[in-house]
């Protein structure tokens, strides 16, 4: 693993405890289908959350939050279309969460959580 994927892997986990934390079940990590990749399928109550991580070590390149753009986040409402026809039943509620993780050496990393982008 280089560590570009390193550094990535590392904003996961702590975006996984960060949701588990706040009372989330984790259904998935790095959920793959033709379209692409979903980081995060976590369960918020009754609502079925895809959540998009960005890490980043400084902001020299910008926010990490600023990473997801309209673009992408058109991409994850079809990755979402896209697990949800692989879960048999009812459609739950859905939403597009983006966690961003600042992780400057040396520091305390940052973890913002944005819900429901692009409602």
């Amino acid at each position: 693993m280089d560590g570009h994927q390193a550094l990535g892997r590392y904003g996961e986990d702590l975006a996984a405890r960060y949701l588990c934390d706040r009372g989330m079940t984790i259904l998935e990590r790095n959920w793959r289908c033709a379209e692409g990749e979903i980081d995060l399928v976590a369960l918020d109550g009754d609502c079925l959350v895809i959540c998009e991580v960005k890490t980043r070590r400084g902001t020299g390149a910008g926010d990490p939050l600023e990473a997801v753009t309209w673009q992408k986040a058109r991409r994850l409402r079809r990755l979402a279309a896209a697990y949800l026809r692989t879960r048999p039943g009812s459609v739950p509620d859905v939403r597009i969460d983006v966690i961003g993780v600042l992780a400057r050496p040396g520091s305390r990393p940052l973890v913002r959580h944005v819900v429901a982008v692009g409602a």
